[in-house]
């Protein structure tokens, strides 16, 4: 019998050969790549496994598997790991499919924080519904039903039956219907943070082959606060940072959108989240009571319901903001301010605003189990 030397022997041509040692000389590709084409050139010459991986940096197995590769499959496959055809995995019958599902969608074995392919493999195995089964099987039998038990999504889940939740919906949604009023303009407030973060070392920028890059390393520089106040129908927006996000700062703000941004408005009707820091006490909290009177005076507010703070189109604004412009390493509050009023003057100029399709109707169908039963 062959041992593992013996089998699969890499005999390159000459025009192989040169195209390996082009490759390795001009550079250009991935590590992974260079790797795999020196490991075919010390193959060629004759060097052991043990020799190659020596060499090459690699282990024992990876130099096997790549002449393995060679042999059966080609030079553009050995190297580039692209394939000549589509492997075809065994398809699982109805109760281990069925069995797989169910497992997957369970909760993950103590010790482990999620199911990866390999576990939900020796799971169906341990159950004996089947006598053996590959992770590449797995793999495709939970893309065909769609299943993704590696990814976990955080959600705001609304309690059952909840009278207040839905009564506060309802009136959300109402205001959201209004036809536009310059004089009683609606506008929707959230908030969020930053993380400042510096670098530690100058980041090297990207180059024809080869993306930017930072080091791991950073250094924290603090957290400063972002409001959002957005007028979908008109599309404006407006994003305010601050230091801390304070009854006293929150006040300021309010006093800034009836103040400066929109002076002209007989009553605001003022949208935003249920949280304990936006309150008409907050006003009397930074100013004299007959300012803080003023102010309120001229709100009108609608809170949204706990747990839904989807109904705030602020939120949707915020995560426009941060995908767009927050998902990097800001290093202070001066940049933070001045990359975030670009963005701002961008989204205005465009005039963005959001299509607020979900209404009072669709909401008691599709939230129905949201809604009390009426015991008559």
């Amino acid at each position: 019998m062959k041992t593992k030397s013996e089998r699969f022997v890499v005999d390159l041509t000459d025009s192989e050969r040169h195209l390996l040692k082009d490759l390795i000389r001009k550079g250009g590709k991935s590590v992974s790549v260079l790797g795999r084409a020196r490991v075919l050139l010390k193959a060629d010459q004759g060097k052991t496994d043990q020799e190659n991986a020596e060499f090459s940096g690699v282990s024992l197995s990876t130099v096997f598997r790549i002449r393995r590769r060679f042999v059966e499959e080609g030079l553009e496959s050995a190297v580039f790991r692209k394939n000549t055809g589509k492997r075809i995995y065994r398809k699982l019958d109805g109760k281990a499919e069925a069995t797989l599902i169910a497992t997957a969608c369970s909760e993950a074995p103590e010790g482990r924080s999620r199911w990866t392919l390999r576990l939900l493999a020796d799971r169906l195995i341990a159950l004996e519904v089947v006598d053996s089964v590959s992770h590449e099987c797995v793999r495709e039998t939970l893309k065909k039903n769609e299943l993704k038990p590696h990814l976990k999504e955080q959600w705001v889940i609304p309690p059952e039956k909840n009278a207040e939740f839905v009564a506060a919906m309802e009136d959300v949604l109402e205001v959201y219907q209004r036809p536009y009023d310059a004089k009683r303009p609606v506008v929707c407030l959230d908030e969020t943070s930053k993380q400042l973060v510096g670098e530690t070392r100058t980041p090297i920028p990207a180059k024809p082959g080869t993306p930017a890059r930072e080091d791991y390393e950073y250094k924290r520089n603090g957290v400063a606060n972002l409001f959002m106040l957005f007028e979908p129908l008109a599309g404006w927006r407006h994003v305010e940072v601050t230091d801390r996000r304070t009854k006293v700062d929150f006040a300021h703000v309010v006093k800034k959108l009836v103040d400066e941004l929109d002076p002209d408005a007989e009553k605001i009707v003022l949208v935003m989240d249920n949280l304990n820091t936006h309150k008409p006490g907050s006003l009397y909290e930074a100013f004299e009571p007959q300012e803080a009177r003023r102010l309120i005076e001229k709100l009108e507010i609608h809170y949204t319901p706990k747990h839904g703070s989807w109904l705030n189109m602020a939120e949707t604004e915020l995560a426009s903001l941060a995908k767009q412009c927050l998902n990097r390493r800001i290093p202070t509050k001066k940049t933070l301010e001045k990359q975030v009023a670009a963005w701002n003057r961008g989204r205005n100029e465009s005039e963005a605003t959001v299509d607020w399709q979900f209404k009072t109707d669709d909401a008691r169908i599709k939230l129905k189990k949201l809604y009390p039963s009426i015991q008559l």
